[in-house]
């Protein structure tokens, strides 16, 4: 039994356990980085408003790490984790803010441990992770907005919606469930025109992104779309994907929902339609999953899974604000069994499945292919590298590793031709293809070719 006065406390020590173990679990089981993290930094060494994939904040932020620590795997994934627990921290405030009783609030937070998007797939870096902040800061200053009606929080909401745009598009559907709950709230009262000085910050902060998409074709939304099948798309689509769709996240919420169904004395409940703390949870939680829902039904279109990441943040305040009558803190223990099993169960899981499971991405030798081609670089160049382009996997680990940090650059951005030795280039590739084409020296490492043009 959690007494009250300890209730910060302990929130406090799961953040740093938290914290902990989702930072040593990958760092003592994976030797290289996850593809999504070395994408990102691939992009960071070479920083624009916007790369082939995604929008650029995620490049922004894994390069500002990585000049003041460099290439020490475990600082990213202690990125992820610091992403994660500030996460879990502003859902801690804010749902203080919907519950008279702190333990309903810790219990809103420890619930997340049940979904493995907030601890499994973590380590790795990525616009998943990335978005998390943003999401919980835009509730949380929207919020705060709504009931106070604050220019500031109206300007930091602006300013956090914006972020999470800049991470992931995917943000839209938060945006587009907060707005339905504020027409719907004000659509018989006087039009409170203070909210649209949020668009201020939210359009200066995202201008230079939308300037740089247009001048590209507006590439990153090409790849998007094409990540979800579109104009593949067949009757049948239209019903079987959003159905699969609903079945995968019903299965991720498993774990969820039974750390929940041990807390409230029964399942009947009355439901307040008029409670504007529980719309508004409705908004959030409820609201982005129908619209994506939506888009899958219409459209055909296949939703992959990791895109959810951000969605079920506030799941857990929903729940327990929707029960919080029938809950007696009294009678927690099993609660508490179960979420203490997983919180040290999933991190077991994952070193388990990094020592014993071959050929994935985290075990692929980034560092010692970085050694060999420094090495064959040393003997035939008195330059040093400045440029590595190809695919960012083979290409942006080079990048990474290599001590002189290249810009990565993809093969879309510059041909082996126009190479000049003074560059110092290694293009990478096919290498049945590259050899044929390459006008300095050829090498072949774990089947990539790497064809390396300097200075003599």
């Amino acid at each position: 039994m959690i007494a009250k006065k300890n209730i910060s406390s302990v929130f406090v020590i799961f953040l740093f356990f938290h914290l902990l173990i989702w930072t040593l679990a990958p760092t003592l089981s994976n030797e290289n980085l996850p593809l999504d993290t070395i994408e990102a930094l691939a992009w960071g060494s070479n920083l624009d408003w916007g790369f082939n994939k995604h929008p650029p904040l995620s490049a922004f932020i894994v390069e500002s790490f990585y000049q003041i620590f460099g290439n020490q795997d475990w600082v990213y994934y202690f990125l992820s984790q610091i992403f994660v627990v500030f996460t879990f921290f502003v859902i801690w405030i804010l749902s203080n803010d919907f519950f008279e009783n702190k333990v309903h609030s810790l219990i809103s937070v420890l619930l997340l441990e049940g979904i493995f998007f907030y601890n499994f797939t973590t380590p790795e870096f990525n616009v998943n992770v990335c978005q998390l902040p943003f999401w919980s800061l835009s509730i949380f200053y929207f919020w705060k907005s709504f009931k106070n009606d604050q220019i500031k929080d109206w300007l930091l909401f602006g300013v956090f919606a914006a972020l999470g745009v800049l991470s992931k598009y995917l943000f839209i559907y938060l945006l587009l469930g907060l707005i339905i709950f504020f027409i719907f709230i004000n659509i018989k009262k006087t039009f409170n025109f203070k909210c649209f000085i949020s668009l201020i910050p939210f359009f200066v902060i995202l201008s230079p992104h939308l300037f740089w998409l247009v001048e590209n074709d507006y590439i990153t939304i090409t790849y998007g779309l094409s990540r979800t099948g579109t104009g593949e798309q067949i009757l049948l689509d239209h019903f079987s994907k959003p159905l699969i769709f609903l079945l995968k996240q019903i299965g991720i919420l498993i774990p969820f929902f039974v750390m929940f169904i041990l807390l409230p004395s029964n399942l009947k409940n009355k439901v307040n339609l008029k409670d504007k703390k529980l719309l508004f949870l409705f908004s959030i939680n409820i609201i982005p999953i129908i619209l994506i829902f939506i888009t899958s039904l219409f459209m055909g279109v296949k939703i992959r899974t990791m895109w959810m990441t951000p969605f079920y943040l506030f799941l857990g305040v929903f729940f327990i604000y929707l029960y919080k009558s029938k809950i007696d803190i009294k009678k927690i223990n099993k609660f508490v069994t179960v979420f203490l099993f997983l919180l040290v169960l999933s991190p077991i899981t994952y070193f388990y499945i990094s020592m014993t499971e071959t050929n994935k991405r985290t075990d692929y030798p980034g560092k010692e292919i970085a050694r060999l081609v420094q090495n064959k670089w040393d003997n035939n160049f008195k330059n040093e590298i400045k440029i590595v382009i190809g695919d960012e996997w083979s290409a942006g680990n080079l990048s990474y590793h290599l001590y002189s940090r290249p810009v990565w650059m993809n093969s879309l951005q510059i041909k082996a031709s126009s190479i000049k030795s003074s560059q110092g280039v290694i293009y990478t590739g096919n290498p049945s293809i590259l050899k044929k084409v390459c006008p300095g020296v050829f090498g072949k490492i774990n089947p990539v070719g790497y064809c390396m043009i300097g200075q003599k």
